[in-house]
Formats: C-alpha cells, structure tokens, sequence
C-alpha cells in the first residue's frame, strides 16, 4: 500500500506545510557545493505554485540539537531555492510561532515561505505535540517530501500528520514506489548485492532479503564473516569472530525461503592496504597468512555477472571490495557497469541505495543508468529490514486532504 499522494488532492489557494529534505553539502567557501537535492525538490513544487498553491517548507541542516547553531541556519538555502524556484521564496528566521504565522497567512498564491532550520526547534526531535501543534497552524494541508527523514519519529515528519490532513510530496511517494518495487512485489528473478563490513550492521536486512529475494550476494567485509563461519581462513583480513551464529541463522532462513546466498569462490588478497599494493588471487578458502582479503576474485564476478544477467530485478546496497582504493574497486565498478548496462537495455529494474552505495556507483559512472537510486541513509536501510517507517505510518493513518 502507498500512502495518500499531493497530486490527488487541488492544490490551487491552499497553504501546504512541506517537509522538505534540503540537507545539502557545503564547500570550503560556505556555499552549497551540490544542489541536487533543492533542484530535485523544487521540480516537484513547481506544478503547485503554478497551479496557485502556497507552500511553507519546513528542513533542516546538520544535527543542531534544538538549539540555534552558526552554520547550520537554513537562511543559506534561500538563495539557491529561489533560484530553483523562480524568485518566488521569502525566508522565515523562525520554524513555528507567531511570526511564522503571520508571514506563511500573508503568502500570495504561488508563493513560498522557507522557515529556519527545524532543527533548531527543541521539540523537533522529541516528536513534541506542542510544536506540531504550532507547525500545524502554518497551513491547511500537511506534506511529507523527505523520505530520507521518515525514519525518524519526529514532530515535523510524525506528530503533525496527525494533525492535518496529510499527503505524500511527488520524492516521497517516487521512493515508495521504487523501493516497493524491488522489495515487496519484485519481477522475478531477484537478486541483491549486499556488500559494507560488517555482518552485524546489517542482520535485519540480511535476514528480511533472503525472506523475500531469489538469490543474495554477498560482498566486502561481510563475505569474510560469511567465509570465516564457514571454516575460511582470513588471514589479516576484516572479519567478525562473534557473528558466526548470525551467519547460521541467516543461512537457515534462506534455506527455508529458498534463497541463494552467493559468495566469492575466490578473493583478491594483498599484504598492504593502500592504493595499488601488490595483489593477488587465490581460493576463497586459501587467503595466506600474511594478507588480507580486500575484493573478490575474476571467477566470482564471472559467477555474480551471470546472476545479475538473468534477474528482472537488482537491489544493491554496499560496495563489494575496498572500493575506496584501487585495484580494490574492481569487483564494485564491474558489476555497478553490468547492472548499469543491463537496465538500460530493459532487461531489468534496478534500485540502489545508502551512502556507500551511492557514491561507489557514481565512482564507476553508473548512477543515472540504474532505474532508481535512493539518497537517503538510514530510512533506505530501515526500509530494507522491512520495518514501518514513523513518517510514513503515520500518512497511512492521516485523514484524508
């Protein structure tokens, strides 16, 4: 099921209270360094200010701690979404309260209004019914357009949907959609590459995809964890002693799903960590004494390829090697080009997400070729574990707009 959307409702003279997910990067210079996120929002606003609604957009900077903090100010984001926009935000140095009020009730049809960092709210994160309550008064309508701050049980994403009419923004309702698509109704056969360190970061996720996928494979520093509870030796390679019975657990529920769990049969090892160190390769279950295994092996990808060659659909999360440094990042950016190459032809959806993620996927030039890639962080892995997520319950309860 998919929460209630914004295009369903008119928009036309009504004042929505947006929470927006703005939380770009910054250079040396105090500018933003990468707007996607602002471009992307407000290509989806654009349609209601032009159809005469009024938007009051609520965001955040950084982790303040419900104080005001030098720096964090959205007042930096004014500019930039104006541009966006077309010149037509005013900026709000308050979140809630009487001047907020009086500013979002002046708002002409197809005018916005960004208030201060939310963040700065002491309430914010509390999930306050005070402060939604003051946030509420903003507008007639309430729209959640941040997926990535859904996981979060806080008054701007949470308690003010129960509080408003409540709706999906067009990014919010888009990862819904996507992530549904890949994890909940996917086009069989499906397959997820899951890569990062460590095993134990990743227990629910693992344990939720081989529930509901065909097959998994399973890279980077959690294939180790995988070799090592299956007898491998790992030499001086990242590993977790203590979560072999996790690893048991893991490969019951997939027996029991019937889902494959694939791992290198063999690795790429080498005895320093650093770019271009000698390397070489060996058996999965032969890394030397002396050295570490930092990707997987030319049969393993051979074996992944094929994998990814025959699914009609591909979710990623997590390099495969030690990505950061080449010729470590072989194994991330082969298969990133063969899942690139694969979707654009239409032989099958991919979705990727998490920081890691998406960064190994723009290092190897294969972003904008994947069906959807998703830049939210925690609320992506959440959603992988299959969990509800607060902001997104709480549309599923809200009265209709």
């Amino acid at each position: 099921m998919t929460p209630p959307a914004l295009h369903d409702i008119p928009a036309a003279g009504r004042r929505l209270v947006v929470r927006a997910d703005l939380d770009v990067p910054f250079g040396g210079n105090g500018a933003v360094s990468d707007a996607t996120r602002i471009t992307r929002f407000a290509d989806g606003m654009k349609p209601l200010l032009e159809a005469g609604a009024r938007l009051v957009i609520l965001a955040h900077l950084g982790h303040p701690g419900g104080r005001p903090v030098d720096g964090l100010s959205t007042r930096i984001l004014a500019a930039p979404l104006q541009k966006a926009l077309a010149g037509r935000v005013r900026f709000c140095p308050e979140s809630s309260g009487p001047k907020a009020e009086g500013m979002a009730s002046a708002l002409a049809p197809g005018e916005a209004m960004l208030c201060e960092n939310i963040r700065f709210e002491p309430g914010e994160e509390r999930n306050d019914p005070a402060l939604a309550a003051r946030l509420a008064r903003l507008g007639d309508i309430y729209v959640n357009d941040a997926f990535s701050c859904a996981h979060r049980a806080h008054a701007s994403t949470e308690a003010i949907a129960h509080m408003l009419p409540a709706v999906a923004g067009p990014l919010m309702l888009a990862e819904i959609r996507a992530l549904s698509a890949a994890l909940e109704h996917p086009e069989r056969p499906a397959a997820a590459i899951i890569g990062g360190a460590r095993v134990s970061s990743k227990t629910g996720i693992l344990k939720n995809l081989v529930r509901k996928l065909d097959t998994l494979i399973v890279g980077g520093g959690m294939a180790n964890t995988f070799l090592f509870a299956g007898g491998a030796p790992m030499g001086r390679s990242l590993h977790e002693t203590d979560q072999a019975e996790t690893v048991r657990e893991i490969r019951a529920l997939a027996a029991r799903s019937g889902c494959r769990i694939l791992l290198p049969r063999d690795v790429v090892v080498a005895r320093e960590f650093r770019a271009n160190a000698r390397k070489q390769i060996c058996a999965a279950d032969a890394c030397p004494e002396d050295a570490m295994i930092l990707d997987a092996g030319p049969a393993a990808l051979r074996e992944f390829q094929t994998v990814l060659a025959d699914a009609n659909t591909i979710l990623w999360n997590g390099p495969l090697g030690a990505f950061e440094i080449p010729p470590f990042d072989h194994s991330t950016k082969l298969l990133a080009a063969c899942a690139a190459e694969l979707t654009r032809e239409g032989c099958c959806v991919s979705v990727a997400g998490g920081s890691d993620t998406v960064a190994a996927l723009n290092l190897a030039g294969a972003a904008d070729d994947f069906t959807h890639v998703s830049s939210a962080g925690g609320a992506f892995l959440e959603w992988l574990e299959g969990k509800t997520l607060p902001g997104i319950g709480a549309l599923m309860r809200a009265k209709a707009a």
